[in-house]
This record gives structure tokens, C-alpha cells and sequence, in this order.
């Protein structure tokens, strides 16, 4: 985020280059360009776990990772559409990440939630790896309006619909937000911090409960949301 406070916005392709890596800040909002790949535990237990090799080579197709379900739909013609495409938790996939990305290149995951602090620290920042966000609920219909072309659909018969690899060419793909940068920072566990700090220090010289039997409390650690 700027100094105004304003909100940046960064527009990138696909392939993304080392260097526009390295500039993203914490807060800002990308769009992307150009192809990017979903694959997510069904992708990497068969690569990574059963030593099939990528249907495809992915260090020279891109080094984008999208972790999501596509609302996939078949032509007539035989293609394929996203009409939509909801994100799904990255988190669950935090074990298969180090060997991902060393095999593979990976240098960008797109999911929902981001991940642990430790995971960054331990997984993301030795491959100079950052982690995007899609933002909110509600937003699927509007990411698959930057899905131009499925260019292709690999494992489909194998895995399924949501767990098979998609190549997917976008445009002005997003709004998707830096959670995470090359120093490991996140941008929501930074949030979560002030805002912690912020409300347990409106507990700050409270009197002592008259009525703790029925849920007052003057320790925010006691308090029911």
C-alpha cells in the first residue's frame, strides 16, 4: 500500500520475471496476464508422491499456481470454458510446497487464505516465492471473466474436474492481493497483530465484573464472540 494510503495496483504477465517478484509490496492489488496452471493435492500427489511426470514442462510453460476448483464447461467443439473459478484454502497444502517449487519453478501460488508465517519462512522464501490472494467471497464469476481460453486440461479422466491441472490463458486476471512478499511478511497476520493490539487495549483500566456469572469479564482471553 502507498504511503497516501491508496491502494496500489500492479498489472503483470505471466510468466512473471524475478525482478516484478521482487518489487510486489504487501497489500497491493495484481492483475495478471498470460498463463497460469491450477494444481492442487491431486496434482501433487501423483507428481510428487507417485513420480509421474508433468503432463507438461512446467518451468517453461509458467511460473504461476493457481489452487482452485474451475466451473468448467465442455463445447460442443470438444473445448473446454471457465466460466468461473472459486479459490480454494492453501494451507492443506503446505507439505507438498518445497518440493513443488524446486521441481518445478514455481514462483507464485494463488489460492485463498494464505498460509502460515512458517511456511513462508520455510518454504517460500528460500525459492524467492510470494503468495496471492483471491479477495472475499463472491468473486468467482468475476475471476473467470479474466479466463480467455482454457489451453488446455490435463488429467481430467484421472483426477476430476476440480483436482486435474487446467492451463488457462488470462487477461486482466484478479483483483488478486499480496499476502505475501519475498521477506516472508504477511500481510495478514500483520493486520491480525494491530488489530489484537487494538482491542486488548480496550480492556485497559475496566473494573472488575459485577455480573461474571453471566459472561462479564474484564480478560479479553475469557471474552465470547
Amino acid at each position: 500500500m502507498a504511503a497516501s494510503g491508496k491502494i496500489q495496483k500492479v498489472r503483470l504477465n505471466a510468466p512473471i520475471a524475478d525482478s516484478d517478484i521482487a518489487a510486489l509490496e504487501i497489500g497491493q492489488v495484481v492483475y495478471l496476464d498470460g498463463l497460469i496452471y491450477t494444481g492442487r493435492e491431486g496434482v501433487y500427489n501423483r507428481v510428487l508422491a507417485e513420480g509421474k511426470a508433468p503432463p507438461v514442462d512446467l518451468k517453461t510453460l509458467t511460473n504461476v499456481n493457481f489452487h482452485c476448483s474451475p466451473a468448467a464447461a465442455k463445447d460442443t467443439d470438444g473445448s473446454f470454458r471457465v466460466g468461473a473459478v472459486t479459490a480454494t484454502a492453501s494451507f492443506r497444502f503446505s507439505k507438498w510446497l518445497p518440493r513443488w517449487f524446486a521441481e518445478t519453478g514455481c514462483k507464485v501460488i494463488i489460492g485463498k487464505g494464505g498460509m502460515s508465517s512458517s511456511d513462508y519462512q520455510s518454504a517460500f522464501v528460500p525459492a524467492g516465492a510470494i503468495y496471492l490472494t483471491t479477495v472475499g467471497y463472491g468473486t468467482g464469476a468475476l475471476l473467470g471473466r479474466g479466463i480467455k481460453k482454457v489451453e488446455a486440461a490435463h488429467w481430467l479422466d484421472e483426477l476430476g474436474v476440480a483436482q486435474a491441472m487446467w492451463v488457462l490463458r488470462v487477461e486482466n486476471f484478479g483483483p488478486l492481493l499480496v499476502e505475501s512478499d519475498l521477506q516472508g511478511r504477511s500481510l495478514f497476520e500483520e493486520n491480525n497483530a494491530e488489530v489484537n493490539d487494538k482491542i486488548a487495549k480496550l480492556y485497559d483500566g475496566l473494573k472488575a465484573p459485577s455480573l461474571s456469572r453471566y459472561g462479564e469479564t474484564d480478560d479479553k482471553t475469557k471474552e465470547l464472540i
